[in-house]
This record gives structure tokens, sequence and C-alpha cells, in this order.
């Protein structure tokens, strides 16, 4: 996993443009001559002095909507493209923290036969971020991307229980043991394509987000993680018949990198019948638009 990340990092990091921005000082002079009634004389002086810093500004990819950082490097004005034009490369962003929901055939509680999954609602937790993006910016305000990174769903279970591997249907054994941590986990490649209206930069260099649109997941991994006195730390990794492709729509809100996120997958979370009509919904904060 920790490899797969550092490759995209890599390769991405190798369309990044340095842009070098050198020191320049600017003095304007402005005199005024004002000839009074008495025929006096007054001249005024005004200075005005601009000032850029030298540093660079590092691309992580090609366009006006990549993400960049910038070294040492002070502009006197925040530009912001309207032209249309493509934009692809890193970007870092969306960056999800939020709390986890089973919803079963329209309930938050769930079925009797689901009943082995409870889970601790404040301590089952949604994680994602994007890490490479590419779109389409019609004008300052719209824009159109798909962007790809990683999504984790972890569900904290109640119940002193351990979910079996290789098993035809979705089963569990009970076991005799006071799980400390129980933690039921999801992990999927997201694919999100994103509708992103903004709106006018403020003075303050920010402005208002509302974006959405449609997303799938591509299943890599399921995991149950145990801690115990008597066993200490356990992990296990298995598909656990949760589904290999899950797709819905995500929505974000904010204003300049902060914002809420709310996520809720068509289809069923396992493949199993009898876990027909459980699904997963997500809602959250998040950092960078």
């Amino acid at each position: 996993m920790k490899r797969l990340i550092y490759t995209a990092i890599l390769c991405a990091a190798a369309t990044g443009v340095f842009a070098q921005t050198v020191t320049t000082t600017t003095t304007k002079v402005t005199t005024t001559t004002t000839v009074t009634d008495k025929g006096d004389t007054i001249r005024t002086q005004t200075d005005t002095l601009k000032t850029k810093r030298k540093g660079f500004k590092f691309k992580f990819g090609q366009g006006d909507d990549v993400s960049s950082v910038s070294v040492n490097r002070r502009d006197t004005v925040k530009r912001v493209s309207k032209e249309p034009g493509f934009s692809w490369g890193l970007t870092f962003s969306r960056f999800d923290l939020g709390l986890a929901t089973l919803i079963d055939n329209g309930s938050f509680n769930l079925s009797p036969k689901n009943n082995f999954l409870r889970y601790r609602s404040w301590k089952s937790s949604n994680v994602g971020f994007d890490i490479v993006q590419a779109g389409y910016r019609f004008n300052s305000s719209f824009r159109i991307y798909v962007s790809g990174g990683f999504d984790w769903t972890h569900f904290r279970l109640r119940e002193n229980i351990t979910i079996q591997q290789d098993q035809p249907t979705l089963t569990y054994t009970r076991d005799n043991i006071d799980y400390s941590k129980n933690r039921f986990t999801s992990s999927y490649f997201r694919i999100p394509l994103t509708f992103d209206w903004r709106s006018h930069v403020n003075n303050e260099g920010k402005r208002f987000h509302l974006a959405g649109g449609p997303m799938i997941g591509i299943l890599y991994n399921g995991r149950v993680k145990q801690i115990s006195d008597e066993n200490g730390k356990q992990k296990f990794n298995n598909d656990y018949h949760f589904t290999k492709l899950r797709y819905g729509l995500t929505g974000r809100v904010g204003y300049g990198s902060w914002g809420i996120y709310a996520k809720y997958y068509f289809n069923d979370m396992f493949d199993t019948p009898a876990q027909d009509g459980l699904r997963n919904f997500s809602f959250g904060f998040m950092f960078g638009f």
C-alpha cells in the first residue's frame, strides 16, 4: 500500500514545473505642484514602493488548477485564471474525516439478521483523500474533474465476535474474549467525478465551493483488527464479501480550504443475500478543495 502511494507521488512529481520569481523593487515618485491665491507654490511628493521576493513555485502537474507549493515567494496579487483550460497532476486534496453509518433497508437500526454488526457510532469513521486529478475549467466559476484516491471505512464492532475468512457467506464466531478494539474495515480505491461551482475570490484570496457528483469505489482489501489482553494485537486481511465495485454520490460545500462532505452508496455493502439492503453512508469534515 505504501509503495503504491510513493510510486504515484514520484511519477506525478516528475511532471512538476519550477517557476522562479526574481526580486524586483519598483519606486514610483509622483510630484504634484499647486499654486495658491497668494502665489505660493506647494510641491507634494508621493513615494510608492512595490516589492516581490525571490522564490520558487513548484506545480504538481500541468495547468492552472493543479496543486502547487511556494517557497520564499510572496506575490502581491493573487491571480485567478478565467480562461478555459485542462489541468492534470497530483492534488493532495479533499482529505475526509467523518463518521460512518450503516443504513439497513432505509433504517438506521439494524435488522435482527445484521445485529451482529452493531457498532459504536462515535468510533466508526470514514477517512479518505485524493492524490491525482485531471479536469477542465470552463471559467473561473465552474470546472469539472475526475480524481483518484483512497477511502477507508472503519466500524468499531460492539460484539465480541470474529468475522470469518473465506466463507461462502458473511459468518462470524462469538468469542469468550473481551476485545478492547474490534474494528471491521473496508478499503477502496475511489474515483469521483466532480462538478465544482466556485464563487469569485474575495480580498482574502478565498472562495465558496459547492461541489458533487457520482463516485465509484474498487475494493482492494478488507480487514479485521482486534486488540485484547489474551491475544494482544491481531490483524486479518480478506475481502469479507465486501462488494467489489460500489457506486454512489458525494457532495461537498465549504469556504476556503475547509468544508463538509457526505457520501452515500446506492448498492449494498456486501455481496451476500443475507445482507441485502445494507448500505453505507458517511459524513464529516474535509480539508482541501
